[in-house]
């Protein structure tokens, strides 16, 4: 019998939940716990980690999984890591549900950097008003360049006191539209924008803004993750799925 693990947090996630769910499919959907109030899934919910690629395979036979589907966050480096491993040791069939990266247009300016101390030291001496686009978990870098003004929009309220003299945060969760990211970058003068490449159509919105105001994007590249199958849509999944039945005894 088919048991699917879930791990999810992205858009793509969600839609394959509810498209699982329909169908009557034995799946759990596990959230890292990153944030405070998280979507409302129509499958069965876990939060938090596993411990490790070993506590994940421990996981994974301790609840009879058949199949994983990684929909994390492209830059969810270590969850993705910590699958394969995982899957590999038990030999768990996997498939990653990832979105396309994002790619330039000759409109664009952008620079590509590896990772985030590399956007921070990509950032200009002088001071500027920077709109951080990454979230909360890797602030720290940035904490070398305290001259500048930056924007942080974020899902929830930070817990801690942030790393940043200079911080305007506004709270908002996607997706976001053109107009009002053109309105924000306006609003607060934005004259960078430091991103992560995580591609996808919720997110997009600063990057079209960024492109008709001619302001330049700092761009961080996605994080190496070991080779495994993966698939664009959910049409895909769902056929992979119907390829890779579940094995006998499992």
């Amino acid at each position: 019998m088919t048991r699917i693990l879930l791990l999810g947090g992205t858009t793509e996630a969600s839609l394959l939940a509810r498209e699982l769910a329909a169908k009557g499919t034995d799946a759990i959907f596990s959230y890292a716990g990153r944030t405070n109030a998280p979507i409302t899934q129509p499958l069965p919910t876990r939060t938090g980690g596993f411990g490790g690629a070993q506590g994940l395979a421990h996981y994974l036979r301790a609840e009879a999984i058949t199949h994983v589907i990684d929909a994390t966050h492209p830059f969810a480096a270590t969850m993705s890591t910590n699958a394969v491993t995982a899957c590999a040791q038990t030999q768990t069939p996997l498939i990653a549900f990832e979105r396309a990266p994002w790619t330039a247009t000759p409109a664009d300016r952008w620079t590509h950097v590896p990772d985030t101390e590399a956007a921070a030291h990509a950032l200009p001496d002088e001071p500027a008003r920077v709109f951080l686009a990454i979230g909360k978990q890797t602030l720290h870098a940035f904490a070398s360049q305290p001259q500048h003004d930056y924007l942080l929009r974020l899902v929830d309220d930070p817990e801690a006191p942030l790393p940043l003299p200079h911080t305007t945060v506004i709270l908002a969760k996607g997706p976001f539209d053109e107009a009002a990211d053109t309105a924000l970058l306006r609003d607060h003068r934005i004259t960078h924008i430091v991103a992560k490449n995580a591609g996808g159509t919720g997110a997009d919105a600063k990057l079209k803004a960024a492109r008709s105001l001619h302001i330049p994007v700092i761009l961080i590249d996605r994080p190496a993750i070991p080779p495994r199958r993966s698939a664009a849509t959910v049409a895909e999944v769902m056929a992979w799925l119907a390829d890779h039945p579940a094995r006998l005894g499992v």
